[in-house]
């Protein structure tokens, strides 16, 4: 178990002018499950790189339980790292997959069999130990995967994008035992991925990137909670929350006729907007009301019928665009298709940006 530091560190491809990562400062702790997320391209992958050696770092360190690392080879690191495309060998069945990399640190046999019967017993493969990979399913080749890097007993696992390539079903099912045995294990983890459900429900920390930056590095539901920019707030969250950047009036930010109360601070905040202010509420924090209760009209586009549930996809004419909304509501109130229906979001569950900045306020 260890600590991981990023100081600073950046990584400049060449050819290019903007760093595919800026100066990333991010500590993670002991045993920690962090799980970097956001779009493609964005630069998490590239930082999971740079920590696993295979990728420079062009400016800045990178340290492993206060150790600089950043010109170590990926050897020397101490690390294990699981990846998309499970990476194992067609012609070795799965014990001998999983103990090859102890073949090569000239670990003793007996020592080689104690940690991969282990490992197998964890992930529930000891049937399989025989097997070659083509024999085996998705989710099982991505737990051999898993075995493989258990054995070497790392200070750090490193996982890019693990289970992109499981069906979805599998995905929700490999996801909760993947969080179970890091909680088992206890090993410092780093998790990428792009899915912010799963970012959400594995990480005990989850940090957001975009375009090689820092956006935020918080608990999953402080990151729901209290997004610190626009960017993140649209991020987290499925579906995503309503953000509309609107004018602002001393009472307010204006949804066409409807007056959305802000305090004096948010408005005070909001000032150096250019008359504008941003705002945003999740789709579960509006509800749907008749006319004349305070709300403002959209037109159903789609309903989302999820059983327990239903999402409410419309669009409302505000200053002469067409802007898009979704609200979440009990599936006995559900509209239908082509509806005009009043929406009125919940005025203590609003998140305020400055229109200029993206910033909270």
């Amino acid at each position: 178990m260890a600590t991981v530091t990023y100081d600073k560190a950046s990584r400049i491809y060449p050819g290019s002018e903007r760093p595919a990562v800026n100066e990333l400062n991010l500590e993670i702790g002991d045993g920690e499950f962090l799980v970097l997320v956001g779009p493609s391209g964005c630069g998490k992958s590239t930082s999971l790189r740079m920590l696993a050696g295979l990728e420079d770092v062009d400016k800045g360190r990178i340290l492993i339980q206060g150790k600089d690392v950043t010109n170590l080879p990926p050897k020397s690191r101490d690390i294990a790292m699981v990846f998309q495309n499970y990476a194992l060998y067609p012609h070795m069945s799965v014990y001998e997959n999983m103990a090859f990399a102890l073949k090569l640190r000239k670990t003793s046999k007996a020592e080689i069999d104690r940690r991969v019967k282990e490992a197998a017993a964890l992930l529930q493969l000891d049937e399989y130990l025989s097997r070659k990979p083509k024999a085996l399913s998705g989710g099982q080749r991505q737990r051999v995967a898993m075995g493989r890097a258990i054995v070497r007993e790392p200070q750090v696992f490193l996982m890019d994008e693990p289970l992109s390539n499981l069906d979805a079903k599998l995905r929700v099912q490999t996801r909760s035992q993947i969080a179970t045995l890091q909680a088992k294990l206890g090993v410092t983890t780093v998790y990428v991925t792009h899915d912010q459900v799963e970012a959400m429900t594995m990480g005990h920390r989850v940090a957001v990137m975009l375009d090689g930056v820092l956006q935020q590095v918080d608990t999953p539901r402080a990151l729901y909670d209290t997004p610190g920019n626009v960017f993140v707030a649209g991020f987290m969250g499925s579906p995503a929350m309503n953000i509309k950047t609107v004018p602002l009036t001393e009472a307010g930010g204006h949804f066409g006729s409807l007056a959305v109360p802000l305090s004096r601070e948010q408005v005070a905040g909001a000032q150096n907007g250019g008359g504008k202010v941003t705002i945003g509420f999740r789709p579960e924090a509006a509800d749907l009301v008749t006319e004349g209760q305070g709300g403002f009209p959209i037109v159903v586009d789609l309903v989302e019928d999820l059983g327990s549930d239903a999402n409410v996809y419309g669009h409302a004419d505000l200053d002469g665009g067409a802007e898009r909304f979704t609200v979440r509501t009990d599936r006995r109130h559900m509209p239908s298709m082509g509806e005009t229906v009043f929406i009125k979001p919940q005025t203590n569950s609003l998140h305020v940006f400055n229109a200029e900045t993206g910033v909270r306020i």
